[in-house]
């Protein structure tokens, strides 16, 4: 009789296993080493997107570009090195929040998401809000505490998650770029052109920050109409790669990560060419100190998918992905035009290039 996995694998159902046991809420949490392995060989990185009907300014709508939020502070901890907060919107619905003037990932986190979700490689929903918070401090990522005073941040972003629940074998155990060249199509896992477009989506925004907790593993069988859960334990028959956190791009990537010439900086940006050589397909995006994504080679069936999505975009899109970020408010010597002119000008590098074996 026919090993069961090999059955499924022959049925062409992309499938990975957990221990029985771990169904329900976070079903995915505990995997082993292996069967992390196993789903990312068996993931995705890119959805079908009909990029040209995408509203930009919108999103997934949520929320309305500058709409004001009212919500409670909740005393949860954050990670990183970056302002924000977690605030209840209602029992049981607390979201990220990142705020303040000065700190490049409340516009250049809105830009990227925006242009990855047009595109197709989904991301986390990030919003370009006002925030009305009952209990926060006036700094609440220095001082924590729970207050009597109702505090408004502006500019401020609030976050939501893309569905899916997490895959991981120890706490936050996202995956390196290298991970993605175990991706195998054999077993139903993405082709090279996809992984290869996404890494040079990644060097056209300066994706400086690429340690593994930036990028996460996640089963999205619930979106796809399936439950993933069988009598024997649990399944997910949709594993998906996705970038997790975008705050330091559209700016120059850098050794150590840092914000100002790493978020939302016209100037660092542009000066960016997106690819390392006058000839070749080396992308340019040198490995921050934490980073795990450095100068990747791009294939030719790579570059031109990313060519063909980002051709969809109209000059309105590309427009409206500069305005609902509000980059002229943190780097207020840009223009919304050179914003739109820097993002045509990669794109043209990306589409003019030819890359050979």
């Amino acid at each position: 009789m026919a090993h069961p996995s090999r059955t499924i694998a022959a049925l062409g159902l992309v499938m990975c296993l957990t221990s029985p046991g771990f169904a329900g809420k976070d079903p995915f949490k505990n995997l082993t080493k292996k069967q992390w392995i196993e789903a990312v060989r068996r993931a995705q990185v890119w959805r079908e997107s009909d990029v040209a009907s995408k509203d930009i300014k919108a999103g997934n709508g949520a929320f309305a570009p500058g709409e004001q939020v009212s919500c409670d502070f909740f005393p949860k901890q954050s990670s990183g090195n970056t302002p924000k907060f977690w605030c209840e919107l209602k029992a049981g619905d607390a979201v990220k929040v990142k705020y303040g003037e000065n700190n490049g990932e409340v516009y250049a986190e809105v830009a990227a998401t925006r242009l990855l979700w047009a595109l197709g490689f989904v991301a986390d929903d990030m919003y370009p809000v006002t925030v009305l918070c009952r209990g926060c401090s006036a700094d609440p990522f220095k001082s924590p505490q729970k207050t009597t005073a109702e505090t408004r941040f502006d500019p401020a972003a609030i976050e939501r998650l893309m569905p899916g629940d997490p895959m991981e074998f120890s706490t936050d155990s996202g995956w390196s770029w290298i991970d993605l060249n175990s991706v195998d199509p054999s077993l139903g896992g993405a082709p090279v052109a996809h992984r290869d477009a996404l890494k040079l989506l990644a060097v056209f925004i300066q994706h400086t920050d690429s340690k593994p907790a930036q990028q996460r593993l996640i089963c999205v069988d619930k979106t796809m109409g399936t439950t993933g859960e069988t009598g024997t334990g649990t399944e997910c028959a949709h594993p998906f790669m996705m970038l997790n956190d975008l705050g330091r791009t559209f700016g120059k990537a850098n050794a150590f990560n840092r914000d100002q010439p790493g978020s939302a900086n016209l100037k660092a940006w542009s000066d960016q060419k997106v690819w390392k050589d006058e000839r070749g397909c080396v992308g340019n995006l040198p490995k921050s100190m934490t980073g795990t994504l450095d100068n990747p080679r791009i294939s030719e069936g790579g570059r031109k998918f990313l060519a063909d999505l980002l051709n969809k975009l109209s000059d309105q899109q590309i427009r409206d992905l500069f305005e609902v970020s509000q980059v002229t408010r943190r780097d207020k010597t840009s223009t919304i035009d050179g914003w739109v002119n820097a993002f045509k000008q990669k794109r043209d590098e990306v589409s003019n290039r030819v890359c050979t074996s």
